[in-house]
């Protein structure tokens, strides 16, 4: 396999870990727990992992000799940067327990261990992947484990393999169907652990034990790099409003950070947009104000960040979606029947009259991408909306009636962008790779202090790694029910923006300057080598949680 020079220097990187996992350890357990929300109701769906205790591994004068043990591995959902050091970590922990123990990895994710399509991860194999970005050492997938019949066809080769723990790396949905799993192998007396492991660089996936989701510190600092890129030509040009949409359907965490990191003259929190129920044309006069302020001052340029999901927090639009896919739910094969051309229109004359202006004040582009093919869900796939497109047209069009009424007077030209795939598989920076590997580590332990049902948890991540502090939390205690599929279900809730959190109030506190004021910030590329202030910091958004 051909590898760069910086992969060659990357594979010698040693990652930094707390302390208490360096030689032997011993689990200490803390206060039980309950879920976040709705705790009679997730007690009954989970009796036998439910209110478990919380986890710290402390080191231990104790040397323990541990039978070997073979573990699986899965990687689900979207890539991460740092997935293959969670792995290495895994690897290398339970080669601590006894050199013996064998990891296998099932091939593209839990399909892989319905279908039993799987292969032994060697020391030969995992040293080619340490340290590096992407998946691509087994592979992910989107199969959701959902159904007794998948849980007892992975049984099968769990049972063929002698494999007794399972480990899976995923987001919320993941680690919700890890738990299930748990629940099931545990009521069955499988003898199967399941540990999970808190993957999203959607960031979304936190509570006071999971500090942040692997990913989201490599993501944000790929995407910030770029967007400094284009604030520079921008400075440069000083002819072009850049719009730049960024990844995050459910949660604003990762264009929060990137505005922290760069200071953008705009930034849209989707979580402030629908806690003061701002209209689409609240949004569209808040950008053509600061362009038209900034115009004053014959700064004719300027960046906007905007979260993927913005469109389903704006209430109107939220309640337009939701007629548009009931309607498409009830009339699919009609409206495929219906002329390209003409789909619009129809569509136009079939809503309730809010929502029927609504659409029909969209782009004719916009308006075709909210009836695309929807997600297994039934929902439209907010991602291949054009919103960065969406909102550069309309504030455009508002600009043009102003300059008619006399209230503007300055040049608007305008370039969209969509960063989303780009950070996904980032080499990991010097955080995720100690984060991740110090994660996979702790799963090693939390699969040999016999724990199932258990998310691996890393915490204190902004003093130094040798103060980290690594254990574990029941998966339970991250949950709630939510409406599904017209069905109650229980899910692990996700970490939206908190607009009275220290990051949302740095940021609004100086948001009004930077809004007029070219006041960019260039971070420029993930340094891996040099003095720990370059290399080694974790997000302003942890950073501000933990006060540092």
């Amino acid at each position: 396999m051909s590898i760069s020079a910086l992969q060659k220097e990357r594979a010698k990187y040693q990652p930094k870990v707390p302390s208490a996992l360096k030689g032997n350890v011993k689990a200490l357990d803390g206060k039980y727990t309950q879920s976040v929300a709705d705790q009679e109701e997730i007690k009954k769906l989970f009796p036998n992992t439910y209110g478990m205790p919380i986890v710290t591994f402390e080191k231990s004068n104790d040397k323990k000799n541990s039978p070997a043990i073979n573990v699986g591995v899965i990687l689900s959902g979207g890539q991460a940067p740092g997935g293959h050091n969670v792995i290495a970590g895994l690897f290398d922990g339970i080669k601590a327990i006894n050199a013996d123990s064998r990891l296998y990895g099932f091939i593209l994710g839990p399909a892989g261990l319905i279908n039993h399509e799987y292969m032994e991860l060697t020391a030969e194999i995992i040293h080619e992947y340490r340290n590096t970005g992407g998946f691509d050492i087994i592979g992910s997938g989107r199969t959701k484990l959902e159904q007794k019949e998948q849980f007892d066809k992975g049984l099968e080769i769990l049972k063929q393999l002698g494999i007794s723990a399972l480990v899976i790396i995923g987001g919320d949905d993941s680690n919700t169907n890890a738990c299930v799993l748990a629940e099931y192998y545990k009521s069955i007396n499988a003898g199967v652990q399941v540990i999970g492991c808190p993957k999203t660089i959607d960031g979304d996936l936190k509570n006071e034990q999971i500090e942040t989701s692997f990913g989201f510190d490599t993501a944000c600092k790929v995407y910030s790099e770029v967007i400094g890129n284009i604030q520079r030509d921008c400075n440069s040009a000083r002819k072009y409003w850049h719009f730049i949409k960024l990844m995050g359907r459910s949660a604003s965490h990762i264009a929060l950070e990137c505005a922290l990191q760069t200071h953008p003259n705009i930034c849209i929190v989707s979580e402030e947009v629908e806690a003061k129920n701002h209209s689409l044309d609240d949004i569209i006069n808040h950008i053509a104000t600061i362009v038209a302020k900034r115009a004053e001052d014959g700064n004719n340029f300027g960046t906007v960040l905007i979260p993927e999901g913005l469109i389903e927090f704006i209430p109107a639009v939220k309640r337009l979606i939701s007629e548009l896919n009931d309607f498409l739910a009830k009339h699919e094969q009609e409206f495929k029947m219906i002329k390209r051309s003409e789909q619009r229109t129809y569509i136009i004359h079939k809503l309730t009259r809010e929502n029927s202006d609504l659409y029909a004040s969209f782009p004719e582009a916009v308006a075709r991408q909210l009836t695309l093919d929807r997600d297994p869900h039934g929902n439209v796939q907010v991602s291949l909306v054009e919103t960065e497109k969406l909102l550069a047209e309309m504030v455009g069009n508002r600009l043009a009636e102003w300059k008619i009424e006399g209230k503007y007077h300055g040049k608007f030209a305008t370039q969209t962008h969509f960063f989303g795939y780009e950070g996904r598989c980032a080499a990991p920076s010097n955080y995720d790779a100690d984060y991740c590997y110090s994660l996979g580590y702790t799963a090693s332990c939390l699969i040999c202090s016999g724990r199932t049902g258990y998310m691996s948890s890393v915490r204190n991540t902004t003093a130094p790694a040798d103060r980290w502090i690594a254990g574990g939390i029941p998966i339970t205690m991250m949950m709630n029910l939510e409406r599904r599929h017209g069905e109650n279900k229980p899910v692990i809730r996700k970490a939206l923006v908190e607009l009275d959190g220290a990051p949302f109030r740095e940021f609004v506190a100086n948001r009004d300057f930077r809004a007029i004021h070219t006041d960019y910030v260039y971070p420029g590329p993930i340094q891996y080598f040099g003095p720990t202030e370059v290399c080694d910091q974790p997000t302003i958004t942890l950073q501000l949680e933990q006060k540092k």
